[in-house]
């Protein structure tokens, strides 16, 4: 199954969550497509439908990414390019930081994944997933990606305040938005 995807992180996090699915990223050759959905949802399947029409193969996609609730959602399906274009994880982890900094609400927040199926029979499945938790206002731990070295996910427990960086892959799995929508996945795909 073709992983709409060449994030490496991805391909090997989806991956870890789907024993048995041989899960394969975009070909080099397939480009990309423009992500101009204004929903995770919308993203997720226009990478899918894409991937889909490039290969022919089953494919699966996932757009995901962090609201925050004293940003009104943002940055939301802007995550991965929220300091720009070419933004790194960093540069997007600080513009969120110095901007809930400046808001001066809460710090609470939630990621959001969404993962599309196009199975062989053509037909479009959705799956979705949410990890509600809180920012810290300095970031700390080497695991994950992304937003995860600021993120405390509130499903290790109210006394943990491990941020998704600093948890195991295997605790991550079990709570993160992606782990829940990648078992909603696994469930379906074991009943097919």
């Amino acid at each position: 199954m073709i992983l709409a995807s060449r994030n490496d992180h991805k391909v090997r996090e989806l991956g870890e969550m789907l024993p048995g699915v041989d899960l394969r990223p975009l070909p080099d050759e397939v480009p990309s497509p423009v992500e101009d959905g204004d929903t995770f949802t919308a993203n997720a399947l226009i990478k899918a439908r894409s991937a889909r029409e490039a290969t022919g193969e089953p494919v699966v996609a996932d757009d995901s990414g962090i609201e925050v609730e004293a940003l009104g959602g943002r940055p939301g399906v802007r995550s991965a390019r929220y300091a720009g274009e070419d933004a790194t994880d960093g540069a997007n982890l600080g513009k969120v930081l110095e901007e809930v900094e400046a808001a001066g609400a809460g710090r609470r927040a939630r990621y959001v994944c969404v993962i599309a199926l196009i199975d062989e029979a053509g037909e479009e499945h959705i799956f979705e997933a949410t990890c509600e938790g809180e920012l810290v206002p300095e970031p700390r731990g080497d695991g994950g990606f992304g937003y995860d070295p600021a993120f405390v996910p509130d499903g290790t427990g109210p006394e943990d305040d491990r941020t998704m960086a600093e948890i195991s892959p295997q605790e991550k799995n079990a709570i993160s938005h992606r782990g829940k929508a990648a078992a909603m996945l696994a469930a379906h795909l074991a009943e097919s």
